[in-house]
């Protein structure tokens, strides 16, 4: 890769051998600077001793000490060192899982390894290694130039200065260098963190992790502190008035006790046992649960989450803006066809190009970069080795002296060759038609011709670009702009990327759950629509171009916006306005981008999806998902798994809210009747917890999604987590099992049992209907019966069956009997607490086999 900096040939830099690189890694550690370390297991214990429902169990258990009944007080104790261990599980598969995400969302970089470019994080490279960078990367380590074409790198991340600074190439071997400081412009030396902002080189790296810039002056990377989501605010405001209240009620139920019975000492464990029972302490550990292991889901499936807001958004999302390169087709350019003179020749494999054709492939190839990248230059190239071997129209020896790169105003790139000799200097130019048109100085006739071939070749799906030539004498001067060489027309040039093998299957799902799919390329519109027609896109709005789109008025383009699908001739620049154009008609809008100028409409849309393959470190960073893989059925994936996520969190939080209605008021009702005893001691409510919290935060986390959850409209951006229908359900289920509990109590005290035996049952009770609620809120829509059928979770099976086996260890079991203040239940006391527990969420079946056929699109979990 040679410029006007006068660089080296890249093969020259052959970069280390696999076997180097990971000696170097082993050596000298990860390329990233020192992070916190984790947690000790000691911390991480003493952060789950400090939760209010932690601190009440000790409080219980010291009053028990207090009140000599140190079995009672060990099963307290006992039951706090379970809660932490489940506790540190938890947190530790949690990490696990944002560690993995870290390791994803790192800047990757593009080496020579064994003398071939390979994509790795950012993490390992290593001193030595040669670095690839181009417009977008951001510098993953602190090196020094040895080649550099047009490249200027933003360095406010060290100096403070935004203007950003050129580069050029190291005199001499770069092997020798030393660097310097991040100051001055037109230095050798590029710094980790900084931003490539213009044109491409090739760096050898010096120094890695805190052996750089970034790391000596002390500007490590960390974490940015997001506020808190609105689903974390929502969440908030309802547990500190729920706590709120709890303390309320156990300062109420303790006076009454002690007042009504004369124990005052175990009236302040009733009080404790209320406040247990209503604090929701587990509504902040399945937000967090879900939303970490949810985003490694994502992951899973090749869609990384950079933002955790965005699984609240996913959901709610109307429109999909997708490029077509990359991501609706497969960016795997071949040449089609070419066209000279009028005549059209179809590339076929194994066929010879005619002469006639030669040269447009010569100078297309001459336009293309010695080691390409771009699918469309190593198209060319590929073609050029294949068709013109052989022949004088391949120029191995020549020397690249200039490169003219694409911009905005001219979309058009010209490379400036000179022959080993010197007696030829060429220039070759490749690009969009109208660009060649106005290099070649076309007038209105030959315009017009050229725009009939180029909509023939479109109208087949065909990508056209133009290819021009010029000659320069060899003492002349070069000059600043393209414009200023004599060009001469050469050809054109058809290129075909195929549709993605599942792209139209994708674009039809996103249609059936209510989003629509909006396409955008830089081609042509005959290109466009044949790309839609082919995966299923209505074009019944017809097609907008950039050029169009410039010249609407915002209120006009916000109406037409509703109908058009397919953008054409778009800048990246133009998707900005395409954004607020959506968003100001009411629509949730996804924007996909991988280039530097697609940061803005990343970050200003409601979903900003990054190209995790082919896309530069700004995008994604200014994305609130990357797509690993670059497909749109990875997009679709990510809609469908976003959706689950929310609706599995929201049928956790009606389970804890249904759940703890029966546990609030069986801890509340017999302290209002002396003669009543107290079900729901501490330490039964600590057992209930050792169901509850897997439940909430394994079971329904690890929920399949509901299959028709893709027939459902989006969910509205307003639409709180704790809606009336929720909230609604979640009581009307609370209180129908408080209802059957409470039933078996009083019939267990009509019966003139003991104290124990009273507990006993109601007890059991309690824990049946637990896990029958588990059982019918796992879908909203399903019937208990089909869920099992129809859903796989390995984690049902083992609450299930550990719950169970618990409450007959406990029961069954004259010690632990005993040790828990409970009493021996007859098998008609087992049948009755089975059936009242079942009887209590049996109701729910009900409603959802006769609510089901009314509706058409069933919302909800």
């Amino acid at each position: 890769m040679n410029s006007t900096d006068d660089t080296a040939p890249t093969s020259e830099l052959r970069g280390l051998t696999t076997d180097e690189a990971a000696r170097r890694l082993a050596q000298d550690g990860p390329n990233e600077l020192p992070t916190a370390k984790p947690r000790t297991l000691l911390q991480q214990a003493w952060a789950v001793i400090r939760q209010p429902m932690i601190l009440l169990l000790l409080v219980a258990g010291t009053v028990n000490f207090a009140l000599a009944e140190p079995l009672d007080g060990a099963i307290l104790m006992s039951f706090v060192v379970v809660v932490i261990a489940i506790s540190v599980y938890q947190e530790h598969k949690t990490e696990n899982a944002l560690a993995a995400l870290r390791n994803l969302s790192s800047p990757r970089a593009l080496v020579v390894r064994d003398g071939r470019q390979l994509r790795i994080p950012g993490r390992e490279v290593v001193r030595g290694d040669v670095v690839l960078l181009v417009e977008g990367d951001r510098v993953p380590a602190d090196a020094v130039l040895a080649e550099a074409a047009s490249l200027s790198a933003d360095e406010s991340a060290l100096t403070g200065e935004a203007v950003p600074v050129r580069k050029r190439r190291v005199e001499g071997q770069p092997g020798a260098a030393t660097m310097g400081p991040p100051d001055g412009d037109a230095t050798p030396w590029v710094f980790s963190g900084t931003l490539v902002v213009k044109g491409r080189g090739v760096a050898l790296v010096m120094g890695t992790g805190s052996d750089t810039e970034l790391g000596r002056i002390g500007t490590a990377l960390r974490t940015i502190e997001e506020g808190p989501t609105p689903l974390q605010r929502e969440i908030g405001r309802l547990v500190r008035i729920i706590a709120v209240l709890g303390l309320l009620a156990a300062a109420a139920v303790a006076v009454i006790y002690g007042l009504t019975r004369g124990v005052w000492l175990e009236g302040v464990l009733a009080g404790i046992a209320t406040a247990m029972a209503m604090l929701p302490e587990e509504f902040p550990v399945v937000l967090t649960v879900f939303l970490a292991l949810g985003a490694w889901r994502m992951s899973q499936r090749h869609v990384l989450t950079r933002r955790p807001p965005v699984v609240e958004t996913l959901g709610s999302a109307t429109v999909v803006c997708v490029d077509k390169t990359g991501t609706l087709t497969l960016n795997r350019m071949t040449v089609r066809e070419f066209t000279v003179g009028g005549r059209t020749h179809v590339v076929e494999p194994g066929v010879p190009l005619p002469e006639e054709f030669h040269e447009v492939a010569e100078y297309a190839v001459l336009a293309s970069p010695v080691d390409p990248f771009d699918p469309m230059d190593t198209a060319f190239t590929a073609l050029g080795s294949r068709a013109l071997a052989g022949t004088e129209h391949l120029h191995p020896g020549w020397e690249l002296v200039r490169e003219y790169p694409l911009s905005e105003q001219l979309l058009a790139l010209a490379h400036v060759w000179r022959s080993p000799d010197g007696a030829d200097q060429v220039v070759a130019a490749k690009g969009a038609p109208e660009a060649i048109a106005d290099l070649c100085h076309f007038d209105a006739d030959r315009t017009a011709a050229l725009r009939r071939e180029v909509d023939a070749a479109t109208s087949a799906g065909l990508r056209v670009l133009g290819v021009a030539r010029a000659s320069i004498g060899r003492a002349e001067a070069l000059p600043t702009e393209q414009h200023e060489f004599d060009f001469e027309f050469v050809g054109l040039a058809g290129l075909h990327d195929p549709v993605r093998p599942g792209a139209a299957e994708a674009v039809a799902e996103l249609r059936r759950a209510g989003v629509r799919t909006v396409m955008i390329t830089g081609d042509y519109p005959g290109t466009a629509i044949a790309i839609a027609r082919e995966i299923g896109l209505d074009l019944a709005g017809g097609v907008i171009t950039g050029p169009e789109l410039t010249e609407l008025r915002d209120e006009d383009l916000a109406r037409r916006i509703r109908d058009v699908s397919v953008f054409a001739r778009m800048v990246p620049d133009q998707k900005l306005r395409l954004v607020r154009a959506l968003q100001s008609d009411g629509e949730v809008v996804g924007m996909t981008g991988d280039g530097v100028n697609d940061a803005p409409a990343l970050r200003a849309a409601d979903i900003g999806i990054a190209m995790g393959a082919r896309g530069t470190d700004v995008a994604r960073e200014s994305a609130a998902l990357v797509i690993t893989d670059d497909d749109v059925s990875s997009i679709a994936g990510g809609i469908r798994k976003g959706r689950a996520i929310f609706e599995n969190l929201r049928k956790a939080m009606a389970y804890i809210i249904a759940v703890h209605v029966p546990i609030v008021g069986m801890s509340l009702i017999p302290v209002f009747v002396a003669e009543w005893p107290l079900v729901l001691l501490p330490a039964l409510i600590a057992f209930l917890e050792l169901i509850i919290d897997p439940a909430c935060s394994v079971v329904f986390e690890a929920e399949e999604a509901d299959p028709g959850i893709m027939e459902q409209p989006p969910r509205g951006l307003a639409e709180p987590m704790f809606g009336r229908r929720l909230l609604a359900i979640a009581v009307a289920q609370g209180v129908s099992m408080l209802v059957a509990v409470l039933a078996v109590y009083v019939w267990a005290l009509l019966g003139d049992r003991p104290d124990e035996a009273v507990r006993s049952v109601t007890f059991a009770t309690l824990v049946f209907g637990n896990l029958a609620l588990i059982l019918v809120n796992r879908s909203w829509r399903l019937p208990v019966w089909r869920t099992f059928r129809e859903r796989r979770n390995p984690t049902l099976k083992w609450i299930l069956l550990g719950a169970t086996a618990l409450l007959a260890l406990l029961l069954l079991v004259p010690a632990f009997r005993d040790a828990f203040g409970l009493g021996a239940l007859d098998v008609r006391d087992w049948v009755v607490a089975l059936a009242a527990g079942v009887g209590g969420a049996a109701w729910f079946e009900v409603v959802k086999v006769v609510s089901r056929p009314a509706a058409a699109t069933p919302r909800g979990p």
